[in-house]
C-alpha cells in the first residue's frame, strides 16, 4: 500500500481521536467525517467501508438490541421507583446513599452499557439530592465509577471488554468465571474508597426523606411480562454458545429488544415509532465510522507495522507485555475513548502474538472461530481492564461519563476537567494496581 495513504490513515484516526478529546466536534460528527475522509480519498471503497462494519456486526446488534430493551421499558417507570427506594431506605444516612447508589448501579451495569444505564438513573439524581440536601455531583460522579467498573462484571456489562471478549471468542460463561472476580475487585475498590473521597457525604445525616418525590409504577402487568423477556434475554446470554445451533449474545438481544418492541405495540404502552426514534442513532453511527477508521488503519499496514515494533521490543514476554497493556492502554483509556482505543488495539495485538509465533495467522481472520492459545489470552485481559478502568480517569475517559456532565448542566451545575480529576486519578491509579495485581496472580504466576 503506498505511503501516502497511510499517513493519511494515521492523520485522520489522530485527528478524529483529539477533536473528541478536546471536545472540538461532536463525537458522532467527528468520527463520521474521519470515515468519509478515507472513502473520499479512495484509501477504501464504500463497499470496503461497509465491509469492514459489517465484520463488527455482534457490537452493534448487542448494542441495538440493549437500546431498545431499555426504551421499549421506559414508559413503566421501573428505573425512577427503583431509584427513589434506595434513597428511602438510606434511612437519613449519607453512608448508606452512598452505598444505596453502589447496589443500585452495580446489577445494572452488569447487564446493560454503562453510558445507558447512567442516562437512564442519573436525571433521578439532582433532584433528589436538593430534596435531602447534598451536592448531586459528587453522587453523578460515583454513579459513573460504578457503572464503568461494574460493566467488568460480565462479557456484555462494556462495550469495550464485549469487543475485546468477542474478538477472542470467549464465552458469557468463560467470562464469568475467569474475569467477572476481577470487576467485582474493581466495585469493591470504589466501595473502599466512600469514606475518603466522598468523606462530605459519608459523614452527613440527611433529613426530610417524607418530602422525597415517590414515583410509582405505570402498567405492572406489562412490566411482569417484560420481567419474563429480560429473564429470557439473560438465560440465553449465560447458554447461548453451549446450544446445538450456538446462538451470540448480540442475536439474543436483538430477538429480546423485538419481542419488548411487540409487547409495547400490543399494550399500546407506547409506539414502534417512538421507541425506534429514541433509540442512540447517533452512539451506532459513531462505532460504525471507528470501525471504518480502524480497517483504514488495517488496510495501509498501519497496524502490521506498530505489532512489528512491539514484537522487537517485547518478545514471547507475555508477563511483561500484559502488564506494560493493562498500564499503557488504562492511561490512554483517560484521555481516549475506549471503544475506538479497544478497536485500534485488537489487532494490533492478535498480529503481535502471530509474528512472535505465539499464535497462528488464522487468528487475524475477522471469522476465526477457534480458541486462542490460552499463555496469549491474559494480554487480551489485560486490555479488558485497562481500557474499561481508565475511563473513570478524566471527564473525557467514557461515554458515560459525558453523560452524566451533560446532565449535571442540566440541573445548573457543571462537572469541570478538575473536578473529574480530583476524584478520578485517585480511583483510577488504585484500580490499575489491583486489576495488575488479580491479571499477574490469576494468569501469569
Amino acid at each position: 500500500m503506498e505511503n501516502w495513504q497511510a499517513v493519511v490513515s494515521v492523520i485522520t484516526f489522530v485527528a478524529v481521536i483529539l477533536s473528541i478529546t478536546v471536545e472540538l466536534l461532536d463525537l458522532t460528527v467527528a468520527a463520521l467525517l474521519g470515515a468519509l475522509v478515507l472513502v473520499f480519498t479512495n484509501i477504501m471503497s464504500l463497499g470496503e467501508a461497509v465491509g469492514y462494519i459489517g465484520k463488527s456486526h455482534s457490537t452493534l446488534g448487542l448494542f441495538f438490541g440493549v437500546m431498545v430493551l431499555v426504551r421499549s421499558f421506559e414508559p413503566t417507570n421501573i428505573f425512577s421507583y427503583i431509584a427513589t427506594q434506595i434513597v428511602i431506605l438510606a434511612q437519613g444516612s449519607g453512608r448508606k446513599l452512598l452505598l444505596g447508589i453502589v447496589l443500585l448501579v452495580t446489577p445494572i451495569c452488569a447487564f446493560l452499557p454503562n453510558a445507558t444505564t447512567v442516562m437512564l438513573l442519573a436525571p433521578l439524581i439532582p433532584p433528589m439530592a436538593e430534596e435531602i440536601g447534598v451536592n448531586f455531583v459528587p453522587l453523578l460522579i460515583l454513579m459513573v465509577f460504578v457503572a464503568n467498573s461494574s460493566g467488568l462484571l460480565t462479557l456484555v456489562g462494556d462495550p469495550a471488554t464485549f469487543i475485546v471478549g468477542d474478538a477472542v471468542n470467549i464465552s458469557f460463561i468463560d467470562y464469568l468465571t475467569q474475569l467477572s472476580l476481577g470487576g467485582a475487585i474493581a466495585v469493591i475498590t470504589v466501595v473502599v474508597t466512600l469514606p475518603i473521597l466522598f468523606r462530605k457525604i459519608w459523614r452527613t445525616n440527611l433529613e426530610n426523606l417524607a418530602e422525597l418525590p415517590h414515583p410509582q409504577i405505570n402498567h405492572p402487568r406489562v412490566l411482569m411480562l417484560g420481567a419474563v423477556i429480560v429473564a429470557f434475554v439473560l438465560i440465553f446470554f449465560i447458554i447461548g454458545d453451549y446450544l446445538p445451533i450456538p446462538i451470540s449474545p448480540a442475536a439474543v438481544a436483538l430477538l429480546g429488544a423485538t419481542l419488548a418492541l411487540l409487547l409495547a405495540h400490543k399494550t399500546r404502552i407506547d409506539s414502534v415509532h417512538n421507541i425506534l426514534r429514541d433509540v442512540d442513532w447517533g452512539t451506532l453511527i459513531f462505532f460504525m465510522s471507528i470501525f471504518v477508521l480502524i480497517g483504514g488503519l488495517d488496510k495501509t499496514g498501519v497496524i502490521n507495522s506498530l505489532s512489528g515494533i512491539l514484537s522487537i521490543i517485547l518478545g514471547k514476554n507475555i508477563l511483561f507485555a500484559s502488564l506494560l497493556v493493562l498500564f499503557v492502554v488504562g492511561a490512554l483509556s483517560s484521555v481516549i475513548p475506549n471503544i475506538p482505543l479497544v478497536v485500534a488495539m485488537v489487532p494490533m495485538i492478535k498480529q503481535y502474538i502471530v509474528n512472535v509465533g505465539l499464535a497462528p495467522a488464522a487468528v487475524l481472520a475477522t471469522d476465526f472461530q477457534g480458541k486462542f492459545p490460552p499463555e496469549v489470552l491474559p494480554l487480551f485481559y489485560a486490555m479488558m481492564f485497562g481500557a474499561t478502568l481508565g475511563g473513570n480517569g478524566t471527564l473525557v475517559g467514557a461515554s458515560s461519563n459525558i453523560v452524566a456532565a451533560g446532565i449535571a448542566e442540566q440541573h445548573g451545575k457543571r462537572i469541570s476537567f478538575k473536578t473529574f480529576l480530583h476524584y478520578g486519578i485517585p480511583i483510577t491509579i488504585l484500580q490499575l494496581i489491583t486489576a495488575a495485581l488479580y491479571v499477574l496472580v490469576r494468569f501469569l504466576l
